[in-house]
């Protein structure tokens, strides 16, 4: 059993505190995924667990062993880079093997381990050829084949597709779940896009300014976000994000757009939201209807055609940014019609004046 354990690890560099009292546990054979904006202390997080950085303060287990002032050799981790790292002069072969090599491991069982590798990754015909003979997507296997040969207790992987385009980040995702599956392996992997976050993950942990802000399964973190940073992050279309004044009635609660006056959405009444409170309601882009009337006054600024859906940006009155509404690719939209707008009210997340979820 390989679990990781973190408790109140935190990094300094001089006066900036890239990383602070992060407590985490990553179970045996789990795969977590760390993300966050840039500058967040994911990839310092991810360097510290992997020895690479040194630990200004907290404790760090692997399995029940302290690894705190464990060089990174004698950690049993094995860590993917964004850049391949591969050596120009040697083959696919050879750099799988090298580690091995430097441990003193027998050529006999360098070119077994590197043969099985090969199997699981699907480049047994590759091993031959040098760096420049590969595509992006083959050195990145490459670069994943000298990892496994290691046999690691644990996987890490540093924002590895970074530097792959559109279409094969997306098999690549495929790939990096299927041998997770297969290797049975402990895996924390790093990244910035929200969609291998949401794809890979069997747990999210969403990185700000080095805290966290909440971690959970994806589906839990996208349907109840813990607060407004979260809720913005999560979801592609981005949450539209309504500041509207409640208005307490006999039957229930109105939210009324703060320059406009207008209701956006009624809901049952909350004995915690106070009648004049000021809140911030988010919205995400599917959660729109078009009623015919009574729904809140909006003209179309922007369509985007993307295919099966298509993105409307929408100019509300009292409103700064633009609402973004997610609907079919074949919606009859023209920029400047002026429409009525409807949120469902049973996906409306209310967040309070600090960003704290309260509904």
């Amino acid at each position: 059993m390989t679990s990781v354990t973190l408790r109140k690890i935190s990094k300094s560099f001089g006066k900036i505190e890239a990383v602070n009292e992060v407590d985490l546990k990553i179970e045996d054979r789990e795969l977590v995924v760390i993300v966050g904006p840039s500058g967040c202390g994911k990839s310092t997080l991810l360097r510290m667990i992997a020895g690479l950085e040194e630990i200004t303060s907290g404790a760090l287990l692997i399995g029940e062993t302290p690894m705190t002032n464990v060089t990174a050799a004698d950690r049993g981790i094995a860590m993917v880079f964004q850049s391949y790292a591969l050596y120009p002069h040697m083959t696919a072969a050879e750099n799988m093997g090298f580690a091995l090599k430097m441990l003193g491991v027998q050529p006999d069982e360098i070119n077994q381990k590197v043969l099985e590798a090969a199997n699981i990754l699907q480049i047994k015909d590759l091993l031959d050829r040098k760096p420049r003979e590969l595509s992006g997507g083959q050195r990145q296997r490459v670069a994943i084949g000298r990892a496994i040969v290691r046999k690691p207790d644990v996987f890490l992987f540093d924002e590895p597709l970074s530097n792959l385009d559109a279409d094969l980040r997306a098999q690549m995702r495929v790939e990096i779940a299927r041998l997770h599956k297969q290797l049975e392996a402990t895996t924390i992997y790093v990244t910035h896009d929200q969609v291998e976050a949401m794809t890979l993950a069997d747990r999210i942990v969403i990185l700000n300014n080095g805290r966290v802000e909440q971690e959970g399964p994806p589906l839990h973190l996208f349907e109840k976000p813990a607060n407004r940073f979260v809720a913005g992050f999560l979801g592609q279309p981005k949450m539209n994000f309504l500041p509207v004044v409640v208005r307490k009635r006999r039957d229930g609660i109105d939210f009324l757009v703060s320059l406009g006056g207008v209701s956006v959405a009624s809901i049952p009444d909350r004995p915690d939201l106070i009648d004049g409170q000021r809140v911030e309601i988010g919205v995400r882009p599917d959660a729109f209807t078009f009623p015919e009337k009574d729904g809140l006054p909006a003209e179309i600024s922007l369509v985007e055609r993307l295919g099966s859906t298509s993105l409307l940006h929408m100019q509300v009155a009292g409103l700064d940014d633009l609402l973004k509404i997610e609907q079919p690719g074949n919606i009859s939209a023209v920029v400047g019609a002026k429409v009525q707008l409807h949120l469902d009210p049973a996906r409306i997340h209310i967040f309070d004046k600090a960003g704290k979820r309260v509904g």
